[in-house]
């Protein structure tokens, strides 16, 4: 039985990672997971300075769910080279980081202090929608997703994996986008903006009014998003949206996913990314899979 997959030819062991903002680099789970079992670890957003996120309350609980204003919270690129990469290379994983941003600038300076890094790829944060100073219009207009990819590109000497935002019109037209403008692969879905009211206090459930909802109940709009993705470019698509187990990793693999990250879940049962590992192993037993790529969009049309 064979799970390795190849995303801009980078082998991953398995087609399971972590997603950004979830697993920060990895240290906070090292008695859960072992490390060295996942196909790759991607990191907590990082920015060419720190910052110190939104104002608190930042998390709040929806069914089936949750919504963060958490705002990218990080401590910077310099202090993240020198701890967690270091601690990440001790493990036989992939590291891809996750490159967040306020100007165009900010992201080149972070991906050119990356240059000669030994991390694997880099994920670019367009989409995030807890950023109030601009980040999301990269990630919601195509002609500014093209412009922050292109540029991008030419700085980047690592594989560069756009993270497209959900919050769109039409996903395939910022897929194409992220395409056309030379990315090797795309990632998604980010989170869907939403809103919660204490209706006994008549106040927002987060200081941020709205945040980012992730869990269970966005995976059906992710895997509509993945499979709309995947047939508009030929490049990789990397799915995420309320994986849980197992099953729900294939069920994005048969949309079209190369790979899948496991997010939200991570939170609430730090064991997940293993199981999931383990539930696709299982599912090609039973299915007589041999290669784990032989599911890669293999949905009956």
């Amino acid at each position: 039985m064979n799970t390795k997959v190849t995303i801009a030819g980078v082998e991953f062991k398995n087609p399971v990672m972590t997603a950004s903002g979830t697993f920060g680099s990895g240290m906070e789970y090292g008695e859960f997971v072992d490390l060295n079992r996942l196909g790759g670890v991607v990191t907590k957003g990082v920015a060419n300075v720190p910052w110190p996120g939104n104002p608190t309350p930042r998390v709040a609980e929806t069914y089936g769910g949750m919504l963060n204003a958490i705002g990218l919270q990080n401590p910077g690129i310099d202090v993240f080279m020198e701890r967690d990469i270091p601690f990440l290379k001790q493990y036989d994983t992939r590291i891809i980081v996750n490159v967040c941003g306020k100007s165009v600038e900010d992201y080149l300076e972070v991906v050119e202090k990356l240059s000669d890094a030994p991390v694997d790829m880099l994920e670019i944060n367009v989409s995030c929608p807890n950023v109030k100073e601009g980040a999301i219009a990269f990630g919601q207009k195509a002609e500014c997703l093209f412009d922050i990819t292109s540029q991008i590109k030419k700085k980047a000497k690592q594989p560069v994996i756009m993270k497209l935002s959900p919050n769109v019109t039409d996903i395939t037209e910022m897929a194409k986008a992220a395409e056309a403008a030379g990315s090797d692969a795309i990632s998604l879905i980010n989170t869907i903006t939403g809103m919660k009211i204490d209706i006994h206090r008549r106040r927002f459930a987060l200081a941020n009014k709205t945040g980012g909802m992730s869990g269970p109940a966005i995976k059906p709009i992710a895997v509509r998003m993945v499979y709309q993705a995947s047939h508009a470019v030929k490049i990789p698509v990397i799915g995420m949206g309320g994986i849980a187990t197992g099953e729900d990793a294939v069920e994005f693999l048969l949309a079209g996913a190369s790979a899948v990250s496991v997010g939200a879940m991570n939170f609430v049962n730090p064991y997940a990314t293993g199981e999931v590992i383990r539930g696709i192993e299982e599912y090609m037993e039973t299915y007589h899979v041999e290669n784990v790529t032989d599911l890669i969009g293999a949905v009956n049309e």
